[in-house]
Protein backbone atom coordinates (compact mmCIF):
# COMPACT_ATOMS: atom_id res chain seq x y z
CA UNK A 1 0.00 0.00 0.00
CA UNK A 2 1.19 3.50 -0.84
CA UNK A 3 0.43 6.79 0.86
CA UNK A 4 0.47 10.36 -0.41
CA UNK A 5 -0.10 13.38 1.84
CA UNK A 6 -0.68 16.98 0.78
CA UNK A 7 -2.14 20.13 2.28
CA UNK A 8 -4.71 22.23 0.43
CA UNK A 9 -5.04 25.83 1.54
CA UNK A 10 -8.39 27.63 1.62
CA UNK A 11 -9.04 31.32 2.26
CA UNK A 12 -12.52 32.18 3.43
CA UNK A 13 -14.00 35.64 3.15
CA UNK A 14 -17.03 35.43 5.45
CA UNK A 15 -17.93 34.38 9.00
CA UNK A 16 -19.97 31.45 7.65
CA UNK A 17 -19.16 30.25 4.15
CA UNK A 18 -19.20 27.14 1.99
CA UNK A 19 -16.36 26.69 -0.51
CA UNK A 20 -16.25 23.96 -3.17
CA UNK A 21 -12.84 22.24 -3.00
CA UNK A 22 -13.65 19.28 -5.28
CA UNK A 23 -11.10 20.23 -7.96
CA UNK A 24 -8.32 20.59 -5.41
CA UNK A 25 -9.13 17.18 -3.90
CA UNK A 26 -9.17 15.55 -7.33
CA UNK A 27 -5.84 17.21 -8.17
CA UNK A 28 -4.24 15.72 -5.05
CA UNK A 29 -5.67 12.28 -5.89
CA UNK A 30 -4.21 12.50 -9.40
CA UNK A 31 -0.82 13.75 -8.16
CA UNK A 32 -0.62 10.77 -5.80
CA UNK A 33 -0.44 8.30 -8.68
CA UNK A 34 -2.66 5.96 -6.65
CA UNK A 35 -5.23 4.30 -8.87
CA UNK A 36 -7.44 2.50 -6.35
CA UNK A 37 -7.89 3.23 -2.67
CA UNK A 38 -9.27 5.95 -0.42
CA UNK A 39 -8.75 9.66 0.02
CA UNK A 40 -9.26 11.13 3.48
CA UNK A 41 -9.73 14.88 3.88
CA UNK A 42 -9.27 16.38 7.33
CA UNK A 43 -9.58 20.03 8.32
CA UNK A 44 -6.90 21.06 10.79
CA UNK A 45 -9.28 23.41 12.61
CA UNK A 46 -11.93 23.07 15.32
CA UNK A 47 -14.06 25.83 13.82
CA UNK A 48 -14.42 24.47 10.28
CA UNK A 49 -15.80 21.29 8.74
CA UNK A 50 -15.90 19.25 5.54
CA UNK A 51 -18.94 17.66 3.91
CA UNK A 52 -20.15 16.16 0.65
CA UNK A 53 -23.21 17.79 -0.86
CA UNK A 54 -24.54 19.42 -4.01
CA UNK A 55 -22.81 22.37 -5.69
CA UNK A 56 -25.76 24.75 -5.50
CA UNK A 57 -25.14 28.18 -4.02
CA UNK A 58 -28.82 28.60 -3.15
CA UNK A 59 -28.69 25.36 -1.20
CA UNK A 60 -25.51 26.56 0.49
CA UNK A 61 -27.33 29.70 1.66
CA UNK A 62 -30.14 27.49 2.98
CA UNK A 63 -27.60 25.33 4.84
CA UNK A 64 -25.85 28.34 6.38
CA UNK A 65 -29.16 29.94 7.40
CA UNK A 66 -30.21 26.66 9.03
CA UNK A 67 -26.89 26.48 10.90
CA UNK A 68 -27.55 29.99 12.25
CA UNK A 69 -31.05 28.99 13.33
CA UNK A 70 -29.88 25.79 15.05
CA UNK A 71 -26.78 27.27 16.67
CA UNK A 72 -27.00 31.09 16.74
CA UNK A 73 -23.73 32.97 16.40
CA UNK A 74 -24.67 35.28 19.28
CA UNK A 75 -26.09 32.61 21.57
CA UNK A 76 -25.55 32.58 25.33
CA UNK A 77 -22.48 30.29 25.42
CA UNK A 78 -20.23 29.62 28.41
CA UNK A 79 -17.21 29.43 26.09
CA UNK A 80 -17.85 32.96 24.83
CA UNK A 81 -18.34 34.29 28.37
CA UNK A 82 -15.13 32.62 29.53
CA UNK A 83 -13.20 34.39 26.78
CA UNK A 84 -15.21 37.62 26.80
CA UNK A 85 -12.00 39.66 26.70
CA UNK A 86 -11.07 38.17 23.28
CA UNK A 87 -13.17 39.00 20.21
CA UNK A 88 -11.45 36.14 18.38
CA UNK A 89 -12.81 33.62 20.87
CA UNK A 90 -16.49 34.46 20.49
CA UNK A 91 -16.92 31.32 18.44
CA UNK A 92 -18.72 28.67 20.51
CA UNK A 93 -21.24 28.32 17.67
CA UNK A 94 -18.40 27.23 15.35
CA UNK A 95 -17.10 24.60 17.77
CA UNK A 96 -20.62 23.21 18.25
CA UNK A 97 -21.29 23.05 14.51
CA UNK A 98 -17.92 21.33 13.92
CA UNK A 99 -19.08 18.56 16.26
CA UNK A 100 -22.33 18.21 14.35
CA UNK A 101 -20.89 18.29 10.81
CA UNK A 102 -17.44 16.72 11.47
CA UNK A 103 -13.95 17.72 10.39
CA UNK A 104 -13.37 14.92 7.86
CA UNK A 105 -14.66 12.78 5.02
CA UNK A 106 -13.33 9.71 3.23
CA UNK A 107 -14.08 9.00 -0.43
CA UNK A 108 -13.12 5.97 -2.59
CA UNK A 109 -10.60 6.44 -5.40
CA UNK A 110 -11.10 4.28 -8.51
CA UNK A 111 -8.86 4.53 -11.56
CA UNK A 112 -7.26 7.66 -10.09
CA UNK A 113 -10.58 9.54 -9.71
CA UNK A 114 -12.42 10.38 -6.51
CA UNK A 115 -15.81 8.71 -6.63
CA UNK A 116 -18.51 11.32 -6.27
CA UNK A 117 -22.10 11.03 -7.42
CA UNK A 118 -23.48 13.16 -10.24
CA UNK A 119 -24.47 16.03 -7.96
CA UNK A 120 -21.88 15.60 -5.22
CA UNK A 121 -19.07 18.03 -4.44
CA UNK A 122 -16.53 18.27 -1.62
CA UNK A 123 -17.39 21.30 0.48
CA UNK A 124 -15.20 23.12 2.99
CA UNK A 125 -17.44 24.79 5.55
CA UNK A 126 -16.05 27.89 7.26
CA UNK A 127 -17.71 28.45 10.63
CA UNK A 128 -15.56 31.26 12.09
CA UNK A 129 -14.05 33.26 9.29
CA UNK A 130 -12.70 34.96 7.47
CA UNK A 131 -9.54 32.93 7.87
CA UNK A 132 -6.73 31.11 6.10
CA UNK A 133 -7.31 27.37 6.53
CA UNK A 134 -5.70 24.04 5.67
CA UNK A 135 -7.10 20.69 4.66
CA UNK A 136 -4.82 17.66 5.09
CA UNK A 137 -5.42 15.21 2.26
CA UNK A 138 -4.16 11.63 2.52
CA UNK A 139 -4.52 9.24 -0.39
CA UNK A 140 -4.01 5.55 0.44
CA UNK A 141 -4.02 2.60 -1.92
CA UNK A 142 -2.29 1.00 -4.87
Amino acid sequence: MRFHIADVHVNSGKRLEIIDVTREMQRVAEESGIQNGLVNMWTLHTTAAIAVNEHDTDLWEDILRTFEQLVPINGNYRHNAKYGWSSGEQNAHAHILNCMIKPDITIPVVKGRIQLGTWQSVLFIELDGPRSRSIRVQVMGE
